[in-house]
């Protein structure tokens, strides 16, 4: 969706630009190579990405600055550069995994390709945070299933905690493959080759649980929720954000954000439905809740790829953008 980006973040020479998963790099690159004497700032929190990143400064002197971090250390990096709230004229957020993570079978985050059940996307930047192998290892039976049903919308969850409690009773699960079959093992073949995704396309039956340790491993709906809040503090009024997502737990939390919905109890917020009530009730709540809006939509609705994109990178078929303005701090009249 690097078109579509590119038009929504509208972007002018001589501007600051904050790209706040660099990843490969492709997104910067682009920025670099369309708009001239542009400065962007380059955030991830995988040292292996920095590395690139820098690799890039060092090609385009004083206007590539790699930051080593996650979006809840933003705030802090910018301080610490004496950049000041408000000063930034664009902000692009990718979420989710990045290919450069999916592609290396030893960071242990593809189905596809055996390697350690890790799945951290800091690396070896904290060596006592916990990865994958210690969640599926660690946990009891009824903590698993929370998280496969919290972050992976899994149906299964009681199934798949249970297989995987039995099986790791037997040898530790260590190894992706491993767990891909300990996964798969929970169900009969009929079923392992008959689940579909959302658009009825075919997927591996581990697929969410894999997605599910990921994001928990990685905290990544906290650290989403407080990229957003540093992007919002980041950006000056007239300043533009684009929000790529992959998933719908992600999506419904920028959604949310961007409508000025109240986030503070994420936890609660994001996986428990609104109450029941008249229809009266629940547009007073909504109201209630977005009593201070920070922005405004570039489009009303999601955009999704394109046909041509999907075909160039299959990986970026479930992508979904939100685009949107900051305006200055507004109150509503409720």
């Amino acid at each position: 969706m690097l078109k579509e980006v590119l038009h929504y973040l509208d972007i002018h020479p001589g501007q600051v630009v904050l790209d706040m998963t660099f990843g490969g790099g492709g997104h910067t690159k682009a920025i670099l190579q369309q708009v001239s004497e542009v400065t962007v700032l380059t955030l991830d929190r995988d040292p292996t990405a920095i590395s690139l990143a820098q690799q890039l400064a060092n090609a385009h002197p004083g206007r590539v600055t790699p930051l080593l971090g996650r979006f809840s250390e933003l705030e802090v990096l910018l301080a610490n550069m004496n950049i000041k709230p408000g000063s930034i004229d664009a902000v692009l957020l990718d979420a989710g995994c990045s290919s450069m993570q999916m592609d290396r079978a030893e960071r242990g985050f593809s189905l596809s390709k055996d390697g350690p059940l890790d799945m951290r996307m800091d690396g070896e930047r904290y060596p006592d945070m916990p990865c994958a192998a210690d969640v599926v290892n660690t946990l009891d039976q009824q903590a698993l299933a929370s998280i496969l049903t919290a972050y992976g919308e899994e149906k299964h969850a009681r199934k798949i905690a249970s297989a995987i409690v039995e099986a790791r009773r037997v040898s530790p699960i260590t190894r992706t493959q491993q767990l891909a079959g300990v996964v798969a093992g929970a169900f009969p073949a009929a079923v392992v080759y008959k689940r579909k995704d959302r658009l009825n396309r075919s997927a591996n039956i581990a697929t969410k649980t894999f997605q599910a340790l990921r994001i928990f491993v990685n905290d990544e709906l906290n650290e989403l929720h407080a990229g957003l809040r540093a992007a919002q503090a980041a950006l000056r009024p007239g300043g533009r954000l684009c929000v790529i997502t992959f998933h719908s737990l992600e999506d419904r939390l920028v959604k949310r954000f961007l409508r000025g919905d109240d986030l503070s109890n994420l936890e609660y917020n994001h996986f428990n439905p609104r109450k029941k009530g008249t229809l009266k009730e629940k547009l007073a709540d909504e109201e209630q809740d977005r009593s201070i809006v920070y922005w405004v939509p570039l489009r009303r609705k999601v955009i999704f790829p394109e046909k041509d994109d999907v075909k160039k990178n299959p990986r970026g078929r479930s992508a979904k953008l939100r685009a949107a303005l900051r305006q200055d701090c507004h109150s509503r009249n409720i």
